[in-house]
């Protein structure tokens, strides 16, 4: 599904240069529940936006499928990104003048899904994540966990294959925190490849597999159910 070959991500800081990522080789298979874990600093979200193409490596190369990630202009990569992968960030990132429905139903805007599909397709996703009495709530009118849900409900709009959730947990109650937990737990259970960036050892008991990492790079991985060929 993804697979990293000698990853690294490098950036200038005034005369410095930081290895954010270093020399990172890693495969993600199909139907994996993967959890990455590291303290702040530790590369773990670097190495999440490489996978989810938003954005290229300095050296080294990342596979989706059989694509490599490197070698797309900004055009494809969007495209790969639209009909692979959903994102859901710690911060929601919901625009507070659309209504829940509105939300959801932007990326398959961007799509370009015909009115009435995307409209029957984001009630059905908002009343899966359990919001079917809020799809015409905005974000100032919902709870943080009922905004991350609406946020789950976004990223699989265009039907992705591979979820990727940064810290998704991270501006939760442990309540609300469990719930997305357990919608993630779901979607794993029905086919979807779930990869959680987090520091948060609770959420790395739900993981088939976790790698931990250090100043750019994998320094240990434990796995906790058998996956793709490991």
């Amino acid at each position: 599904m993804i697979r990293a070959e000698n990853l690294q991500k490098v950036y200038k800081m005034g005369d410095n240069l930081v290895k954010a990522v270093d020399g990172v080789n890693l495969n993600v298979f199909e139907g994996e529940y993967l959890v990455i874990m590291g303290p702040s600093g530790s590369g773990k979200s670097t190495l999440m936006h490489l996978m989810g193409c938003l954005d290229k490596p300095t050296a080294g190369e990342i596979y989706i499928g059989d694509v490599a990630v490197s070698k797309l202009n900004d055009a494809q990569l969007a495209r790969v990104r639209s009909k692979m992968i959903g994102f859901v960030f710690q911060q929601f990132n919901l625009l507070p003048r659309l209504t829940a429905l509105e939300n959801v139903e932007l990326p398959m805007i961007y799509a370009k899904v015909p009115r009435e599909v995307r409209k029957k397709r984001a009630k059905e996703l908002l009343t899966l994540v359990g919001l079917a009495e809020r799809t015409h709530h905005r974000p100032t009118q919902l709870s943080g966990g009922q905004m991350q849900r609406v946020a789950i409900a976004r990223a699989l709009a265009n039907e992705p294959q591979i979820i990727l959730a940064d810290e998704p947990t991270g501006n939760l109650d442990s309540k609300s925190g469990q719930e997305v937990l357990k919608i993630f737990s779901e979607l794993h259970s029905n086919g979807l490849t779930i990869i959680v960036v987090t520091h948060d050892p609770e959420i790395a008991e739900l993981g088939e597999r976790v790698i931990h990492m250090k100043d750019g790079r994998i320094v240990s991985q434990e796995v906790r159910a058998s996956v793709g060929n490991a």
